[in-house]
Order: structure tokens, then sequence, then C-alpha cells
């Protein structure tokens, strides 16, 4: 989208995305609390990665108008070409350093939407953010979507949020919001990102995933009461905003 685009008039319905699936039992329960999108991921340092083989497996759970999305950092076209020849899935997201270059090479080799994540500094200077979104979003205008991510180290938004409110008032984008977001404070994030692009959606890991016998998340394993909180805590920002 060009820099000279007037947005639209802001969906009052925020689009959710549940990411990090791993399950078939998840991936039904997703859906059944009204997830718009299914995440896999398909990197192979993270605790939630699956195989090709095991996308493609769940994947085909799916019912019509549930999107798939399939989640690489620094992946070639061919290796993502043969994964959706396979798999099929409706996005791509490009979570590493990939160039805008880099992006538009693996459009073309899998003919798929994509999405690109921005890694939001957690830790800015005082009174400004040091990342420049209305430039990232110029650079990747051929993206379906600008993913908002905190940057920690490595990939991936470590189940951290970061400033919402430094954010720039106004993107020439479709934007997902990422990071650290929970039943409890997802609403706040909605009400402070609506408007600011063309649309937004949200996006949650961590946070619907279920308890060990430690007290800490299983990886990769989600909780259906969890997934129904936050959907419902989505819904409930959205009816307030009406």
């Amino acid at each position: 989208m060009s820099q000279s685009q007037t947005p639209p008039k802001p969906a009052s319905r925020t689009r959710i995305k549940i990411c990090g699936l791993t399950r078939e039992e998840d991936v039904d329960a997703a859906v059944a609390a009204g997830a718009d999108a299914i995440g896999f991921v398909r990197y192979a340092k993270s605790p939630r990665h699956v195989s090709a083989e095991r996308a493609a497996e769940l994947i085909r759970r799916l019912p019509p108008f549930v999107s798939s999305v399939l989640l690489y950092v620094n992946e070639s076209a061919k290796q993502i070409a043969a994964d959706c020849a396979m798999a099929a899935p409706t996005t791509l997201q490009l979570h590493g350093d990939e160039t805008p270059a880099h992006c538009e090479a693996i459009a073309r080799a899998c003919g798929r939407p994509w999405l690109r994540a921005a890694r939001i500094p957690l830790n800015p200077p005082p009174g400004a953010s040091s990342f420049n979104l209305v430039e990232f979003a110029q650079d990747f205008h051929l993206a379906q979507a600008i993913l908002l991510d905190a940057e920690v180290e490595g990939y991936g938004g470590g189940g951290k949020a970061f400033q919402w409110s430094l954010l720039p008032p106004s993107v020439n984008a479709h934007l997902v919001l990422s990071g650290g977001l929970t039943p409890a404070n997802v609403g706040g994030g909605i009400r402070a990102l609506r408007g600011c692009g063309f649309s937004l959606a949200v996006d949650v890991s961590s946070a619907v995933e279920a308890d060990g016998p430690d007290g800490k998340p299983l990886k990769g394993i989600k909780d259906a009461g969890k997934i129904r909180q936050f959907v419902a805590a989505v819904q409930a920002a959205d009816a307030h905003h009406e």
C-alpha cells in the first residue's frame, strides 16, 4: 500500500489469531472459540515448531473461512515454497530479518500473501520509540499486514508487551498486535491501537498455553479455557467500542 493512500475506516471487529499450535484438540478449541486464524511455527529453534507434514495435517482440520498461517524466520524461498506445496497455508508470517526483496522473492515463489513482523524495542529512549514504524511499513508496503511484536533475544516476543503508547498515531498498513497479550490486557491494546492502521488484529500464543506441573506454560500445548477467555476479552473490547 502506498504512502499516499488514505486509511479506510477501521473495522469494528478485531480479528484474532491463535499461534504456535501443535495438537488437533487445540486447533479444534481455537476454531470453536471463534478464532479467525491459526498459526503454525516452521522455525526449528522454536519449542512450538512443527514439521511441514504436521502443519499440513493440522491445516486440514480447519473449516472454511478460518485462515492458516505458517511462521518462518529467515527461511529460504525454496523451502517455504516446498512447504506451501505440501501444507497449503492461507498466509505466510515472516518473523526474522527478511528484507523487502527477500519477502517479495518468497511471495513470487509461493504465491501467498505475507505478514512482516516488526520487532518493537521494549526499552526505547525516554519520550520516544527508537523504531520507525511508519518507515518500516513503507519499506514493506507489499505485506498484507505488519505484525507488531516485542524485540527480545532471539525471535518472537517472548511473552513480553512493548509500550503501545509510543507507536505513531497513523500507519499506512493493516496492523496485527502481538507480544505479551493476555485476556487481562488485550482490551487495553485494542483501545490503544484502534484507528492507528487500516485495521487491527491480535495474535496470542504464550498466554493461552496450558500450565505444567511446575506452573510454567507448556509451550505448544494450549488450554481451551484460556483461549475462550482471550477471545471473550477481544469481543468485549469491540462491543464496548460500538
